[in-house]
């Protein structure tokens, strides 16, 4: 009975997901309530996050229209709904639909429900059939929510949506709607957007995967284009590593392999300026005077990692000490296997979400196994050079010996 009830709960849902899906593709948004929505929150989004739309000169007034944005908070639906003078239809994880009331609100503002961790093909006919009709979709190539730091990966929906259908792509960035929400307060928090310009692409019958990833890559640098104007964290795309020895190279071959522009250097100041990222992969011993060099010359939108693997002579924590001596935005640690080869383990420390998600996305990017932790719960193992102990590990560790 269980199996039975189980199987007709799964298809009474799959029936409602098929509705809404009709609704989107035949009928459109309710009228009443779309427009009445809109006449409230435009005028409240206006007054209370002091919304800015840059270039919505951009936006086609007529024919249909694809904005790929970037996805940071639950309010990036309505905040792009709001750029254009038409209603924008948009996809919502299928979850939202489950309550009654929540569904049929939603759906009359233009959402309709996609199945998240796989192809949805439902999905992709209802987005083919809003574009047809000549009217405007909204898509978040991350596919979620991403936040903090830099943008996220993007999917190749967007590109084959993109291809079947010959709809200009609108891309779009949205910055602050992240830090609007706090549990339940909704706080006044400032909301930037900026849409560029539209990017076209021939109507394609037979798409591989490989051609819908092709285009995608095309219209993702666009949207990062926007988000980096807005004053959002760019990518890391080239990186100073401070060290001549083994391990100095392993971290540049890997930053490498992640695409990273990278400089290996000695000792010598050097301008660092055009560096995201300055990693000190020096001894302790050397640490300070490598400091001296070049702490003047990293500017302080520039990120700092620690790859020091043993104390400084004085006992100094590598971290604590370049924390103390260098003005950088963020300041992180790692450590790893002496050969970082493809799967090789390493662990990143910092107390920045953005950094670690930034330096994270590069180091998984080369092929590495990552683990992150908060700075202040790891101290250097000091019998291996390069590892990572939980402080609290280590406390039971000493404790242990003191018995």
């Amino acid at each position: 009975m269980g199996e039975i009830s189980r199987r007709e709960e799964i298809d009474r849902a799959k029936r409602e997901l098929d509705r809404l899906h009709k609704r989107a593709r035949e009928r459109g948004v309710n009228p009443i309530v779309y427009w009445i929505t809109r006449a409230i929150i435009q005028p409240f989004f206006h007054l209370y996050f002091r919304l800015s739309r840059i270039g919505r000169e951009n936006i086609p007034a007529t024919g249909p229209v694809i904005f790929a944005s970037n996805h940071r908070s639950f309010l990036d639906p309505f905040i792009v709904g709001v750029l254009n003078r038409r209603p924008v239809y948009y996809v919502a994880k299928s979850e939202i639909f489950k309550n009654r009331f929540v569904a049929w609100f939603v759906s009359s503002l233009g959402a309709f429900p996609v199945r998240r961790g796989a192809g949805d093909p439902d999905m992709l006919e209802t987005a083919r059939a809003i574009l047809e009709r000549g009217d405007c979709i909204l898509i978040f190539p991350e596919g979620t929510r991403t936040r903090p730091g830099s943008l996220g990966r993007p999917k190749r929906g967007v590109g084959r949506l993109a291809l079947e259908t010959g709809a200009p792509v609108v891309p779009v960035a949205l910055i602050g709607t992240e830090a609007v929400r706090k549990g339940w307060r909704i706080r006044p928090k400032k909301i930037r957007a900026r849409i560029g310009r539209p990017l076209t692409f021939p109507k394609v019958d037979q798409i591989s995967p490989q051609l819908a990833a092709a285009v995608t890559d095309r219209i993702w640098p666009n949207v990062m284009l926007q988000w980096e104007w807005l004053g959002g964290l760019p990518p890391l795309r080239r990186a100073a590593v401070v060290g001549e020895g083994a391990w100095a190279t392993a971290l540049s071959s890997a930053l490498r392999r992640a695409k990273i522009e990278v400089d290996q250097i000695g000792a010598a100041p050097t301008d660092h300026s055009r560096h995201d990222l300055v990693v000190f992969a020096v001894p302790g011993s050397e640490l300070a005077a490598a400091i001296e060099a070049h702490a003047v010359k990293i500017a302080p939108r520039t990120g700092v990692l620690v790859a020091t693997r043993d104390p400084m002579p004085d006992g100094t924590l590598p971290t604590a000490f370049v924390s103390q001596h260098v003005s950088a935005w963020a300041i992180g640690a790692i450590a790893g296997d002496n050969e970082l080869e493809r799967r090789a383990a390493v662990t990143l420390a910092t107390d920045d979400e953005a950094f670690a998600r930034q330096v994270g996305n590069a180091l998984s990017a080369a092929g590495l196994d990552l683990t992150t932790t908060p700075l202040a719960d790891l101290q250097l193992a000091p019998k291996e050079p390069g590892r990572f102990v939980p402080a609290e590990q280590k406390a039971k560790a000493g404790a242990g010996r003191a018995a």
